[in-house]
């Protein structure tokens, strides 16, 4: 299970399994890396029910 953060300059993807991790990042600087992580870490339930939902798992 992951998760793709965009924004105006890049984009990153985030693991979500075992634990929130960075997979991936195009663009992103560190500071927005550590955003996004906080965001993901804050609503991780919400973004796995969607997750869920959208891919029927």
């Amino acid at each position: 299970m992951h998760v793709h953060v965009y924004c105006e300059r890049g984009e990153a993807k985030f693991w979500l399994e075992p634990a929130i991790e960075l997979a991936q990042n195009s663009g992103l600087s560190a500071r927005q890396v550590r955003v996004a992580t906080m965001l993901i870490e804050e609503h991780e339930h919400e973004i796995r029910r969607a997750w869920q939902t959208h891919f029927g798992r």
